[in-house]
């Protein structure tokens, strides 16, 4: 005989509850005790209860499922975004369905999209890089159902959460030109990247301000290898530039090969500076300096929003913070280091202690 499914009664009576609280602490209803809630959720545990999500749609609820339209998770940032998605999105009692697209732009977004509403999903989380009018008409194919955009320009006026690109060109710059690098190449990311294109406007920007042009622009697809292959072109012949500037951590990998094989040493010859501080880049020879985009966080954050589009809606757009991490791949031209505040003070006390034992 078939065996009989556990039904929001049972879990109600195993509970000591009514099934309308049982219901209430699916649908996640806010004025249900902690205690409550704790007891009906051993209760569901207890008896395998799984909600029958599509009878909750057909009548009209929330399925409880966010869809994530994502670019390819071969890639670091991707995968390490969508990791975290799941996670927190776990945490808040959500479901996560994944589609994944191989090559940017509209017409993919779309796709991906279609696929996820077929779902019944409540909200969309879409980390594709795609211009604003593109941004616009996937916007439009998500219809009533909430979108948030992850990889987008800051002016683009669909809800959004995107990391502080112009802040992290900025803190590039500005940490090499002040240990004295006026010679500095570009190593950018892809032409169809979004993030790719804020970074390398951002590092022309303030280079500009600096009164400095780039040594070169060079460009790759993200991967180590395009990184390698890039910078070896460059160090053919000299003159070599003093700093390169990276997109991401994984080209600077290649970079850092590029450069060792020619001879050449980081940071006494060429500093690198990356771009993400991907868990790997503390671990590379030497470590590399590079700016942080926690991805956790980033992850975290947008699941809290597209769930506060879906409960509350209202208007969300969010430049997710950046920070310099300084590492060893980074010096002042010619190899000798700055030194920092601390190593002066510990110079100066030896120094004092040595004179004192003189006298």
């Amino acid at each position: 005989m078939k065996a009989k499914s556990v039904t929001l009664y049972d879990v109600a009576d195993s509970a000591g509850v009514s099934y309308q609280t049982v219901s209430r602490v699916i649908n996640q209803a806010s004025h249900v005790s902690e205690r409550t809630r704790l007891k009906v959720e051993a209760a569901m545990k207890s008896l395998n209860y799984v909600p029958n999500r599509v009878a909750q749609q057909l009548a009209g609820k929330l399925s409880h499922t966010i869809g994530l339209a994502t670019t390819t998770l071969s890639l670091h940032a991707p995968s390490q975004i969508a990791a975290a998605i799941k996670s927190k999105a776990g945490e808040r009692q959500f479901n996560v369905m994944i589609s994944m697209v191989e090559q940017p732009g509209a017409e993919a977004a779309r796709a991906a999209i279609n696929s996820l509403l077929a779902q019944r999903v409540d909200g969309l989380i879409v980390n594709i890089p795609l211009e604003t009018a593109d941004a616009q008409t996937v916007l439009t194919a998500c219809g009533p159902v909430p979108a948030l955009f992850l990889d987008v320009s800051p002016d683009v006026t669909a809800n959004h959460i995107v990391t502080d690109a112009a802040s992290g060109a900025y803190l590039g710059v500005e940490h090499l030109v002040t240990l004295g690098h006026q010679s500095i190449a570009l190593l950018a990311g892809p032409e169809n990247s979004v993030s790719a294109r804020l970074r390398l406007e951002g590092w022309l920007r303030y280079l500009a301000q600096r009164q400095l042009a780039p040594f070169a622009i060079m460009r790759g697809d993200w991967s180590s290898l395009s990184g390698y292959q890039q910078v070896s072109l460059l160090l053919r012949n000299e003159p070599f530039p003093t700093a390169i500037l990276v997109a991401n951590d994984q080209m600077a990998l290649g970079a850092l090969r590029a450069i060792n094989d020619v001879g050449l040493t980081v940071p006494q010859d060429i500093s690198v500076m990356g771009f993400d501080d991907t868990e790997d880049s503390a671990c590379f020879i030497p470590p590399l300096t590079t700016i942080r985009q926690d991805f956790r966080s980033f992850g975290e954050a947008s699941v809290n929003g597209v769930i506060s589009l879906i409960q509350t809606g209202g208007r969300l757009t969010v430049l997710h913070p950046v920070s310099l991490v300084e590492r060893k791949t980074t010096a002042a031209p010619g190899g000798a280091r700055s030194p920092s505040a601390t190593q002066l003070a510990d110079a100066l006390s030896l120094l004092a202690r040595q004179v004192a034992r003189l006298k």
